[in-house]
């Protein structure tokens, strides 16, 4: 009957062990160098990724800069703005004004003759209702012909007719309250009515004017701006000045005329380059890292030597620095509005010389950054052309991707001829280990039998 056998037991040889070390032996030299090429690979990748990263950050920033609109931002400020608030858009031309506030917009409302309460039944037929240009027509039956129904379809047509409808209670009844959704003298309300039972004592117009009592008058806004009279049907007015909207506020208790200034907008300027600035450095400061050596532990960067990196981090210190051409005034380079480079390499604001470049040259500043050949156009250029996916980058990447694809395969090799190499090693020791467990057997035997030999002269 055969046994279960295990290498070795025979014959005391470990023959796993044996196996296991000397595979091992063979293993490692191929292994350690695929191990190193896949953490070069992966450090590289991950150094690229920063990298690019970098770039996009820095890309997205300029994006709000390389034209000279993003510089031509207004101010629009109003002596009071309990009276009147402005804002103003990039139409705006600078100037001082003096604005009046003579009479604000108002919407139409009017009050039905008392009625018996909000139940009261007030006939049946149509009702064609309206406030200037909207108007729609209304069914009214025996399901909607009471006060109540009346202001209910109203409402749910609202959306066109241009009338809102509620019901007061007074002391004399109830009373049918309709208000224009729209202010403006145009936006009077009408309300005609086809009925033969009690329905046309809802009906309004100019020539009918007896079953309501108007409670606010239709009115236009009316504002005097260097002494030039302007209306508009709203509280908002923007065609009164290029690109400036008023929105007024309360008729002032003199006739005083209240200061509008319309300017630069220096501060929101000065916040963008700034941030430009901010977002410059943190990208370099992400390229120093990456290619750096610290002599005092001896530690480098993923790409210290490496020349895309120095390419990169080149041109954006050189689109930085360099005179823009084209650009006449003293306003050719980022030097001559405070801006400079520190030793270390980063870009640095002096606040004060700054802030007098946006207040003396504003449109200047913005022609430095905005304009075609400006600063901020030359530098995304750059990092466009890094980032584009048929760019260096892209390029490394794709070798690397074809590298470790090779690393893969190398492995796999490495692993059949592994398998191959212990399965050579695990027969010849299993032949080993049979032919000492034979002779360890016939030693026993012989070593058995001269035992029980008799002894000579016994």
């Amino acid at each position: 009957m055969p046994t279960l056998q295990s290498p070795g037991i025979g014959s005391g040889l470990d023959v796993n062990g044996l196996v296991t070390q000397l595979v091992a032996a063979e293993r490692t030299p191929g292994a350690n160098r695929i191990a190193r090429e896949k953490a070069a690979i992966s450090t590289e990748v991950s150094a690229l990724g920063t990298l690019k990263g970098a770039l996009s950050s820095f890309s997205a920033t300029l994006d709000s800069l390389k034209t000279v609109e993003a510089f031509s931002a207004r101010t629009a400020e109003s002596a009071n703005n309990d009276i009147f608030t402005a804002t103003a858009t990039t139409a705006a031309p600078p100037g001082a004004y003096d604005v009046v506030v003579d009479t604000l917009a108002q919407a139409h409302q009017i009050a039905s003759n008392a009625f018996g309460s909000s139940t009261t039944t007030v006939g049946t037929g149509t009702l064609t209702i309206g406030a200037g240009t909207d108007t729609t027509t209304i069914a009214i039956d025996s399901t909607n012909s009471t006060l109540a129904g009346i202001r209910d379809a109203i409402n749910q047509s609202s959306s066109k007719s241009g009338v809102r409808a509620a019901i007061v209670q007074a002391v004399d009844g109830s009373h049918l309250i309709l208000t224009s959704t729209k202010t403006g003298a145009a936006n009077k309300i009408t309300v005609a009515a086809t009925s033969t039972d009690g329905l046309d004592a809802l009906s309004y117009a100019p020539t009918n004017l007896v079953n309501y009592a108007q409670k606010v008058e239709a009115k236009d806004s009316k504002i005097f701006i260097a002494g030039f009279e302007h209306t508009a049907s709203t509280n908002v007015v923007s065609d009164a000045i290029d690109g400036v909207t008023l929105t007024l506020k309360k008729i002032p208790e003199d006739a005083d005329p209240i200061a509008l200034n319309v300017g630069a907008n220096t501060g929101a300027a000065n916040a963008r380059i700034k941030n430009f600035v901010s977002q410059f450095n943190a990208a370099l400061k992400q390229m120093f890292d990456l290619g750096k050596y610290d002599a005092s532990n001896g530690s480098s960067g993923p790409l210290i030597g490496d020349a895309l990196l120095r390419a990169v981090t080149g041109e954006l210190r050189r689109g930085a620095s360099d005179q823009i051409a084209g650009l006449s005034g003293n306003v050719t380079s980022l030097a001559q509005i405070g801006i400079t480079t520190s030793k270390e390499g980063y870009l640095q604001v002096d606040d004060t010389k700054l802030s007098a470049a946006l207040t003396s040259n504003f449109d200047a500043v913005g022609q430095l950054f905005g304009s075609a050949n400006g600063v901020a156009a030359r530098l995304s250029a750059s990092v466009t052309k890094r980032l584009d996916a048929t760019g260096e980058l892209a390029s490394r990447n794709k070798t690397l991707d074809t590298r470790s694809k090779a690393v893969v395969k190398r492995q796999t090799e490495l692993d059949t001829q592994m398998a191959k190499i212990e399965s050579i090693y695990r027969a010849q020791f299993t032949a080993l280990d049979v032919a000492l467990a034979k002779m360890q057997s016939t030693s026993s035997y012989l070593t058995q039998q001269l035992a029980n030999l008799p002894t000579i002269g016994s």
